[in-house]
């Protein structure tokens, strides 16, 4: 079988992408995953309040025992923190090591930041820039046109800078994200990631305190990715990749049919091991061979939108047919 797909008009030997996480900053796993099939590698995410906090505390640790002794301003030379020079070190490290594609992921506060460390990236060798659009807003003054239209701004400004693909991650929580990825795509993303796993907080009521679970994703997570992939294929330029909830062969096949031309995987392989990207690209195999599909183009996006029959398939359909059939759904699941 044809296994071979494009994302970001870089061609890939497979669908799966290994995303952006720890996983990856260890380099023998890196090659572990490379070796089990994984297509290409997203490096965990460069955010700038980190780079900040790693200035602050090296300013404080190189400070801690100035002017304690009369005779000695200051025990430590003046040291310019290097910023990002230890990710890029990283990321280029990675890029040496494996022989799949390796993707950069970037989470800015600042536009010119965004700007500034997207081209110390390109200057790593990666083949791709994703943007990271990982943000939680609280600031009641700003609308959601604001909003959407930093974001592209961001985008245009980065694409103009770099000479590398750029993808955006986005969170399913715009206003209208249909709307959003169209303009988004008119104006150079060569690739959608869909979606953004936010981590929210929990309280602990024991100890009367906010607590940050580590929440892996899930069977069945992957549906708000699934249904927008249907929604959007064949209808932008730009790639399209699901995330979350994509745990084994049969979610991978799903997104493809959807539309996706890509999946990112991290749960699951945190749950399964390395060997679980083998054991996808096997079920994928295998079910292509079943259904008589030499490559993916056969049936990517074959159950799209654009391709159904019922006009309804990705918006309310689901919604309306519990309620024409309850009384069918509570035999099925009977409340005691």
């Amino acid at each position: 079988m044809d296994l071979k797909t494009t994302y970001m008009g870089i061609e890939l030997k497979n669908p799966i992408i290994i995303g952006a996480s720890n996983l990856v900053l260890d380099l023998e796993m890196a090659k572990k995953l490379e070796d089990a099939g994984a297509a290409a590698i997203v490096y965990k995410s460069l955010f700038e309040e980190q780079l900040h906090l790693e200035a602050a505390e090296l300013e404080d640790e190189l400070h801690e025992y100035d002017e304690r002794n009369a005779e000695m301003i200051s025990l430590f030379p003046q040291v310019e923190h290097s910023g990002p020079r230890a990710h890029l070190m990283a990321l280029k490290k990675l890029k040496e090591t494996v022989s799949i594609p390796v993707i950069a992921s970037l989470n800015c506060v600042y536009d010119v930041s965004w700007v500034e460390y997207a081209k110390n990236i390109e200057q790593t060798g990666v083949d791709g820039i994703e943007l990271n659009f990982y943000s939680t807003i609280s600031d009641v003054d700003k609308s959601a046109g604001q909003i959407e239209d930093e974001k592209i701004e961001i985008l245009k400004k980065v694409k103009a800078a770099v000479n590398i693909p750029v993808s955006v991650k986005l969170s399913p929580f715009y206003t209208n994200l249909m709307n959003l990825v169209y303009r988004m795509d008119s104006n150079g993303a060569d690739a959608f990631v869909l979606f953004n796993r936010l981590f929210q907080p929990d309280i602990d009521i024991e100890n009367e305190d906010l607590k940050m679970p580590y929440n892996l994703s899930h069977k069945g997570d992957n549906r708000l990715a699934l249904r927008f992939a249907g929604l959007l294929s064949c209808n932008i330029d730009g790639s399209i990749c699901s995330n979350t909830g994509i745990i084994d062969g049969e979610d991978l096949i799903t997104m493809i049919l959807a539309g996706a031309d890509t999946v990112q995987v991290v749960s699951t392989i945190y749950k399964n091991g390395v060997v679980q990207v083998t054991r996808m690209l096997e079920d994928l195999t295998t079910w292509m061979k079943k259904k008589e599909y030499e490559k993916i183009s056969d049936f990517k996006g074959k159950l799209c939108k654009k391709n159904v029959q019922d006009p309804h398939a990705y918006k309310r359909a689901q919604y309306v047919d519990f309620l024409m059939k309850s009384k069918e759904y509570t035999k099925k699941y009977p409340v005691n």
